[in-house]
């Protein structure tokens, strides 16, 4: 088995997976009918590439493992999503922002990814590229709505800004499986996503008249099976089914 590409296909189910749930908790809740019709949309459309990434990471593993129980049969400490990805919804404006940061950071790494020598990698980059083209710019227009809106909206986009920006220091982190991908063209070097990133959310922050928060400490571990304690409420809920009746299948 190649652990460090059983490790960053991991990664990329993981985080996928659990910001999927985070946006299906909003599905009959949400502000509008068509909010609530689009967040359930951009939840499907993170669980699909869930699907591509843990399959691959299930077949490079080779222990008879499916997408399905990676993604149900684990526990907490075995997870590896991005801790950005785990952060409760809040308020409309906590949820748009955490998937305003996410998406911008996830549309440069499926950009690059397209090109990895894995030509696995690379289709379901492209693939899952075409909707996370559309989760940016509709989570950006939101944020500069919201921010450039009425003083109530513009304080709490702000302060959600705020709040979330300790947690992404983590997506430009890397390690050594990492570096033992990038050096075989498999992987995109985090550390090259963080200028392009950065001008794109400067950019729409100031349309918003939102304030880019200051360079400070970073919260990070996710990506080693180190969160914080919301993943394991969400787990329990999103793994319930399977737990309580082991095998079941509709």
């Amino acid at each position: 088995m190649d652990q460090h590409k059983f490790e960053y296909l991991q990664r990329l189910g993981d985080t996928t997976l659990v910001l999927g749930q985070r946006l299906s908790e909003w599905c009959g809740r949400g502000p509008a009918l068509e909010e609530d019709i689009a967040l359930t949309n951009v939840a499907l459309d993170l669980v699909g590439q869930t699907r591509l990434w843990l399959g691959y990471a299930a077949e490079v593993e080779g222990a008879g493992r499916s997408a399905d129980q990676l993604a149900y049969l684990r526990d907490a400490h075995q997870f590896r999503n991005l801790l950005l990805a785990e952060q409760p919804n809040g308020s409309y404006a906590d949820t748009l922002a955490r998937q305003f940061l996410f998406d911008t950071w996830h549309y440069f790494l499926l950009e690059r990814l397209q090109h990895s020598t894995d030509a696995r990698i690379a289709e379901i980059a492209a693939k899952s590229l075409k909707e996370v083209t559309y989760h940016v710019r509709r989570s950006a227009d939101l944020v500069v709505r919201l921010g450039d809106g009425t003083e109530e909206s513009h304080r709490r986009m702000q302060d959600a800004i705020d709040e979330l920006w300790m947690f992404t220091g983590e997506l430009f982190e890397s390690d050594a499986a990492d570096a033992a991908l990038v050096a075989q063209g498999v992987a995109v070097d985090p550390a090259t996503l963080a200028e392009p990133w950065l001008r794109h959310v400067s950019e729409v922050l100031e349309e918003a008249t939102l304030r880019l928060p200051a360079a400070g400490w970073s919260q990070t571990g996710g990506r080693h099976g180190r969160h914080t304690e919301h993943l394991g409420y969400l787990l329990a809920e999103m793994q319930f089914l399977q737990r309580a009746y082991p095998g079941a299948q509709w």
